[in-house]
């Protein structure tokens, strides 16, 4: 059972899964999929074409946002349908904190936390378990690694590494908070290897994360902060 608020608008092509709460004067249009438990609201949209400059009045009846499981997205947020590709998704625990803009054909992974007044320009990829600080500006088609942390107040206008923080005309660190966080310490010497030196790890299960990062990287032709 979902709980609604009176005052929201859902528009009928809206699919929603159970356990979530939809906040005063929210407006979810479709077609969307919702999964289960999630906070949206107050005040979010949901649904509204992508603002492209290509072409600002697209036909964006059947395209389509997918938001999975245990999302909290907050107030005066907006999600926008995609242009481009076949979706605006974004994956399971993420918490999309007030007046954050995610646009069109973006793709959010699990557990990323997007803090409040950030704006991604479209075609953004932000991977597993990153974090995007305080007013953090995000240039279309980049792709933020897995575990990344972005400092906040920071225009981002490269790709930006798994594992490493990103401050503005500073060489990259390593992310150790989220090494601890997500049990990554054992790997710590690879990993600062990796993010400092350039130098790829052996071990199996970094190495998957890179590749998925590193394919998505030569896909979006953006360059690469180091």
């Amino acid at each position: 059972m979902n709980k609604i608020d009176a005052t929201c608008i859902i528009d009928a092509t809206v699919e929603l899964g159970t356990g979530n709460k939809i906040l005063p004067y929210t407006v979810i249009y479709g077609p969307t999929k919702i999964g289960n438990n999630n906070i949206i609201g107050p005040y979010a949209v949901i649904g509204t074409p992508g603002q492209d400059t290509r072409n600002p009045r697209y036909d964006s009846s059947n395209c389509k946002i997918e938001i999975g499981d245990n999302n909290i997205i907050r107030e005066f947020t907006a999600i926008q349908k995609p242009c481009y590709t076949d979706i605006t998704k974004i994956g399971n625990n993420v918490h999309v904190m007030q007046s954050v803009h995610i646009p069109h054909d973006a793709v959010i992974q699990d557990d990323v936390v997007i803090t409040p007044m950030c704006v991604l320009a479209g075609i953004s990829t932000v991977l597993k378990a990153a974090n995007l600080g305080l007013g953090v500006t995000i240039h279309q088609r980049s792709v933020i690694g897995q575990y990344a942390l972005i400092s906040m107040g920071t225009p981002v206008t490269k790709n930006v590494k798994p594992f490493s923080i990103y401050i503005q005309n500073k060489p990259l660190r390593v992310n150790y908070y989220a090494l601890k966080k997500y049990g990554f310490d054992t790997y710590r010497n690879e990993i600062e290897l990796y993010v400092t030196q350039d130098i790829k790890p052996k071990s199996a299960h970094l190495l998957k994360i890179i590749e998925e990062f590193e394919l998505l990287h030569i896909a979006s032709k953006r360059p690469l902060y180091k």
